[in-house]
């Protein structure tokens, strides 16, 4: 059965940083994308960050050079590193797997969502 196993979320202060991981297991395809999507209470969820295979990232202009996005093919694992940590980036962070490029870019929807992790930022 598809796992998706989140971890490192947690509160912090506006300013400060947090990591997400992510492992997937039990995917029957080849992995192509990962990333994150969030969703704040009241608001629709958003793609953070995606990241192909062959490394190809793709960014929502809302966290472009604060939070970078990395993967280890091998293991099947994603993280995100958030750095300068808005109250507005206050949300469930979720992680996903797809087998497309289209599901690293959001311009479809993933195939297989984690339980997602909660992250809060304080102002």
């Amino acid at each position: 059965q598809v796992q998706l196993v989140e971890s490192g979320g947690g509160l912090v202060q506006a300013g400060g940083s947090l990591r997400l991981s992510c492992a997937a297991s039990g995917v029957p395809f080849s992995i192509n994308a990962m990333g994150w999507y969030r969703q704040a209470p009241g608001k629709q969820r958003e793609l953070v960050a995606g990241i192909t295979s062959g490394g190809s990232t793709n960014y929502a202009d809302f966290v472009k050079g604060r939070f970078t996005i990395s993967r280890d093919n091998a293991k099947n694992t994603v993280r995100l590193q958030m750095d300068s940590l808005k109250p507005e980036d206050t949300a469930v962070y979720y992680c996903y797997v797809g087998r497309s490029t289209a599901q690293a870019m959001g311009f479809t929807y993933p195939d297989y969502w984690g339980q997602g992790t909660q992250v809060t930022v304080s102002s």
